[in-house]
């Protein structure tokens, strides 16, 4: 990955973060990210 495609990315990212943040709040986003670290502990697990 180049570092332009990943400076891309990363704005693309941080963008759709924050057009749903603004439409939906933030709520939906802790639960997801509560929901990702028990994501990486099983993955840990499993390592």
């Amino acid at each position: 990955m180049t570092n332009t495609s990943a400076l891309v990315l990363a704005l693309l990212l941080i963008g759709a973060i924050s057009v749903d943040v603004a439409i939906y709040g933030s709520e939906h986003l802790i639960f997801l990210g509560k929901k990702l670290a028990d994501l990486l502990e099983w993955l840990a697990f499993w390592r």
